[in-house]
């Protein structure tokens, strides 16, 4: 007698996403929190101030030292909204690109990248331009991404999420040391770049904001016509081409939006890591890994990190402050190690 073995059946697709009900829930929770978070910016500092004195500053109202406080930190909490968001979104298009779990701008050298061009700019040749200087930070963050990818694909085995993560990370400490060694000498411009050095968004102007804002878009706007090609990739190379996807266009493309992003956010706040590793990771457990909602939720979510970690900054060390990329560091170290040691670094 012939005996017939059967294969399992696949498991139903539909079943493995999150309904679109339960996205819809986590986004607008995002939302509210990231609203209260800016409400928390906006009240505590030095010097808190009450709801009728934010409510006053809004207004315009500048005749009191609170409502003249609750004005000056309105452009550091529109930054740390951007930038967070942007750093954000930038370390998911590079997940999705590169189907490696640990990237992120900071860890694989592409925010150094960035700061190193742009304080080499600036000491060496005089640039105050500040369209030059994101226009500078850019072509740095892609110079220095290009250079690490091609130091992790040396060797057997070529370019795995292991390699590009500790190439990254020596050329980021690399990147860092040469930013320091040219800052130290040139006292007139230290103390300029101190702060900005860290990783912070003190001393935000609406002017700096007015500068960054349309390379924040156009990267975001970029990222976001990705969003269903990145899904593609997720399935692999040769699948996705089989579907009729362009691959190495969708990656091109998705990558320069991250560039964009990261040399931008860099520029306007120095190299603030870990935002784009801590901040994909938890939005896929809470709505799936489809980049079309993944994207909007993670520029939310990554905008009210950095609000969160700047309002902390504020407080635990009144009346001094502690730089959001000292914070987001403390987080995402510990982080960084769970993904490591949970995924072994596997690819997405």
């Amino acid at each position: 007698m012939t005996v017939t073995q059967t294969r399992p059946p696949l498991p139903d697709t539909a079943s493995l996403r999150r309904p679109a009900a339960v996205r819809l829930a986590w986004l607008a929770v995002a939302v509210v929190v990231l609203s209260a978070l800016c409400v928390a910016s906006v009240a505590f500092g030095v010097r808190e101030v009450s709801i009728d004195d934010i409510f006053a500053g809004l207004s315009g109202d500048t005749s009191g030292v609170a409502e003249a406080a609750v004005v000056a930190r309105l452009p550091r909490t529109v930054l740390a909204m951007l930038v967070g968001a942007a750093l954000a979104l930038a370390g998911a298009s590079l997940q999705a690109v590169t189907r490696n779990p640990l990237a992120d701008p900071a860890i694989l050298g592409i925010s150094g990248g960035a700061a190193l061009v742009v304080v080499a700019g600036i000491a060496f040749f005089g640039l105050s331009d500040p369209y030059a200087i994101i226009a500078l930070a850019t072509a740095g963050a892609a110079g220095a991404s290009a250079f690490v990818y091609a130091v992790g694909s040396l060797g057997r085995g070529g370019a795995t999420p292991l390699k590009l993560a500790l190439a990254g990370a020596a050329s980021s400490a690399a990147f860092l040391s040469l930013v320091t060694a040219i800052l130290l000498p040139r006292i007139d411009i230290v103390e300029r770049f101190r702060f900005w050095q860290i990783g912070g968004v003190g001393g935000a102007t609406w002017d700096r904001i007015g500068v960054a804002l349309p390379f924040l878009v156009v990267g975001a706007l970029v990222c976001f016509a990705c969003a269903r090609g990145m899904n593609s990739l997720a399935l692999g190379d040769d699948l996705a081409a089989g579907l009729g996807q362009n691959v190495a266009r969708t990656r091109v493309i998705s990558f320069v939006g991250a560039v964009i992003l990261c040399g931008a956010a860099t520029a306007i706040a120095g190299p603030i890591g870990f935002v784009g590793l801590i901040v994909p990771h938890i939005c896929r457990l809470l709505v799936g890994t489809d980049h079309r909602w993944l994207l909007p939720f993670t520029a939310v979510s990554g905008a009210a990190l950095l609000v969160a970690a700047d309002v902390v900054g504020r407080l635990i060390a009144r009346p001094d402050e502690v730089e959001v990329g000292v914070i987001t560091a403390l987080i995402g170290a510990p982080f960084f190690i769970w993904i490591v040691r949970r995924q072994k670094v596997r690819e997405l």
